[in-house]
């Protein structure tokens, strides 16, 4: 029988790479395509990336601490452990770096659009930069699903 520390482990991979794959792959894209209003699509994506990106930093800090105390120096040789890491660096990379440079871009933009002001073209290519790193964080993911039992 697994210990409740292994079973939170599999539920916070589980809830880390299934809220990413919803919100990003889902949700979002469906609040873009049935909201007219684009700034509160904006918004409405936006407050669920950052809900997502708490919960990647919480479940991807327990998932490297329990793979520490399981396996001790060992989890420096197993996949799990440097995928877990990798996401973890991602997640902070996207919270405490890229989004604040778009949410800064958006005030500046304020009362307008940020898509409709001078800020466009760095908002865009700053969205482009957290895009491809959400998809590689998103693949990741997949991939830290895959070895979350190996040893």
């Amino acid at each position: 029988m697994k210990s409740f520390s292994d079973l939170l482990a599999a539920w916070s991979v589980a809830v880390w790479v299934g809220g990413m794959w919803a919100i990003g792959y889902l949700a979002a894209p469906t609040l873009f395509y049935h909201l007219d209003d684009r700034m509160l699509a904006g918004y409405l994506a936006g407050r669920m990336f950052t809900w997502i990106f708490v919960t990647g930093m919480v479940c991807g800090g327990w998932l490297l601490l329990h793979r520490l105390a399981r396996f001790g120096g060992a989890a420096f040789r197993q996949a799990f452990f440097w995928i877990a890491l990798a996401m973890l660096l991602l997640t902070l990379a996207q919270h405490f770096g890229i989004q604040p440079i778009m949410q800064q871009l958006k005030d500046q933009a304020l009362p307008q659009d940020v898509m409709q002001s001078l800020f466009r073209d760095r908002f865009a290519a700053w969205h482009g930069v957290s895009s491809v790193v959400y998809l590689i964080e998103s693949l990741l993911g997949l991939a830290l699903v895959a070895k979350q039992n190996a040893r």
